[in-house]
């Protein structure tokens, strides 16, 4: 018991303790909203309590993930990774819907216990890590179009896994995972604008032959805001009256009714947060999750070696984009893909696997050889 102790005294002096903070700052918000939801009879008593347990669990295996040296983490990447992806794989045949309305089977029930988890959640942990060991071998050669390729197609393949998979709102998330630890190992314009004329050109192309009507629709909604609002837009067009009914400083957590807006507890939380708590409200989720995304981008520019850069880079944008693109979601700026608003949706994978990510930035903290950062 007392090198149990030791060893938690020692890693608090040695680990981020602003990061963590935030991130439990984020947590606790979480759960003072999902109980606001269920007074408000949205949610059920189990969201409140799996938030707690899902939060607890996630800070256990930060701490567990960051005692380990991310060097070493890296180089079992032949472990972890087809694991992930079986994982993923066998949501074609056994995956479930989380709700009835959305198309994507991208949970697998866990016999006897009457959950289910996210697998491509845990992919994404696996990516970040063995695309930053990718980049770091191919290094300076990056320039060389073999290299480049071989890159693309280690990007493509969880991009394309999860989108056939159904769950385009996180094949999305994967593919700007890719696209900034790329972009920050220092690929040559050339190739970003030749990406970018690319999409220009596929863009047409996807919206007749690969775009569902609904999702059609969902982006037209962005431009006709009445278009469909008892329909496919209710869910979104709810979100927004119920952040603009919020004023400046809401109209508190348990007032007993809220505008009800489908999955409030989910992808939508943010809109809970604008009509109960209003501007500040929406103000202080956006810059907690700032202030975290700012700390990841400190941890990559001053990491030793470009494998703990790019790990860094890696957890940052999957926060960063979530992010962006759930609250885009909410206030009809995006359309609805179903991202989930990092530390705040309730999710038990989600929000574990978020706190892996942070186990990992922290490993880069903590393990560095000359440690930088304990001056901080």
């Amino acid at each position: 018991m007392k090198k149990i102790w030791h060893g938690l005294v020692r890693y608090w002096k040695e680990t981020d303790k602003i990061l963590l903070f935030l991130c439990l700052v984020c947590s606790v918000y979480s759960i003072v909203l999902m109980c606001g939801i269920h007074h408000s009879d949205m949610a059920t008593a189990r969201a409140v309590k799996m938030q707690i347990i899902t939060s607890a669990m996630g800070l256990v295996a930060a701490v567990v993930i960051s005692s380990f040296d991310y060097h070493f983490l890296s180089k079992l990447w032949k472990l972890y990774y087809p694991v992930c992806i079986g994982l993923v794989m066998l949501t074609y045949f056994f995956g479930e819907q989380r709700v009835e309305s959305v198309d994507d089977q991208a949970w697998l029930p866990i016999p006897f216990l009457g959950i289910s988890f996210q697998p491509s959640e845990l992919l994404k942990i696996a990516f970040i890590l063995t695309f930053a060991l990718h980049l770091e071998k191919v290094g300076d050669d990056i320039k060389n179009i073999k290299n480049l390729l071989l890159l693309c197609l280690h990007g493509a393949f969880p991009v394309l896994l999860v989108h056939f998979q159904g769950d385009d709102g996180t094949a999305l998330i994967f593919l700007l995972i890719f696209l900034s630890m790329l972009f920050s190992a220092g690929i040559q314009w050339r190739y970003i604008a030749i990406a970018g004329a690319a999409l220009v050109i596929a863009a047409p192309l996807a919206w007749l032959y690969l775009m569902s009507n609904d999702q059609k629709l969902r982006v037209l909604a962005l431009f006709i805001p009445d278009l469909d609002t008892n329909g496919i837009l209710y869910q979104q067009y709810n979100a927004k009256i119920a952040i603009g009914s919020g004023g400046g400083f809401g109209e508190g957590l348990f007032i007993g009714e809220h505008v009800y807006v489908p999955e409030i507890h989910n992808d939508f939380i943010f809109s809970f947060v604008g009509q109960s708590l209003g501007f500040v409200g929406c103000m202080s989720v956006i810059l907690l999750l700032f202030f975290i995304c700012t700390r990841l981008l400190v941890f990559s520019r001053r990491s030793n070696d470009l494998l703990g850069g790019y790990i860094c880079i890696g957890v940052f944008a999957t926060i960063a984009f979530q992010s962006i693109v759930n609250i885009g979601m909410n206030l009809s700026i995006l359309p609805v893909i179903g991202v989930t608003l990092p530390f705040f949706s309730y999710g038990g994978t989600s929000v574990t696997t978020l706190y892996m990510g942070i186990g990992l930035a922290l490993s880069v903290y903590i393990h560095n050889k000359d440690h930088l950062f304990l001056d901080d």
